[in-house]
C-alpha cells in the first residue's frame, strides 16, 4: 500500500481500529454530511436507509500509488462499504471473495464514481493496481486521487 490515509471516526491501524491515531492524538470526528451520503447511496443501491456509517478511511493516491488486493473485513460489521472516487481516474480491480486470484474485473474508476458493495460482495478481494494521471478535472483542483470508503465499525464508542 503506497496511498497516504486520514481517518475519520475511527483510526485505522492494520487489521483493527481504535480511537486515537498512531501519535497517540484523538481520531477526527465523522461528519454526519458524509453519514447522509452513505445512507443516500445503499438506499439507492440495496432499498436500505438503516445505513449508519461510523468509520471514513480517506485515501491520497499520488500517480505512483497502488493498493494491492485485500478485503475490507477488519470491521465487525458486515454492512455495505461506499466508495467515492475524486480527482484521477484509476483502474480499480474488483475481484472474488475466496483469494486474491482470478477470476477478477478490472474498471476505470472516475471523479465523481461512486459504489456500494455489501450482500456477497461485501468481502470481495479488491485494489487499485494503476492510476491515470492527468485525468481529473484542472477545475476541481487536485492532482491525484482521492477515495473516500464508508463503512460501519460495528464497535462501540467510549
Amino acid at each position: 500500500m503506497s496511498v497516504r490515509t486520514v481517518c475519520l471516526g475511527w483510526h485505522w491501524h492494520p487489521y483493527r481500529y481504535s480511537k486515537v491515531t498512531a501519535d497517540g492524538s484523538p481520531v477526527l470526528p465523522f461528519p454526519s454530511w458524509l453519514g447522509d451520503l452513505g445512507r443516500r447511496a445503499v438506499s439507492t443501491a440495496y432499498g436500505s436507509s438503516e445505513y449508519e456509517p461510523d468509520i471514513a478511511l480517506v485515501n491520497f493516491y499520488d500517480s505512483a500509488a497502488k493498493m494491492g488486493l485485500h478485503q475490507d473485513k477488519d470491521e465487525a460489521s458486515l454492512e455495505p462499504v461506499v466508495s467515492l472516487s475524486l480527482g484521477d481516474a484509476c483502474v480499480f480491480r474488483f475481484g472474488n471473495t475466496v483469494d486474491r486470484g482470478r477470476p477478477y474485473t478490472d474498471v476505470d474508476l472516475r471523479s465523481g464514481d461512486l459504489f456500494v458493495f455489501g450482500g456477497e460482495s461485501r468481502l470481495a478481494f479488491h485494489g487499485v493496481p494503476r492510476i491515470l494521471p492527468g485525468t481529473a478535472d484542472p477545475e476541481l483542483g487536485l492532482v491525484g486521487r482521492l477515495n473516500i470508503t464508508l463503512r460501519v465499525s460495528g464497535l462501540e464508542s467510549d
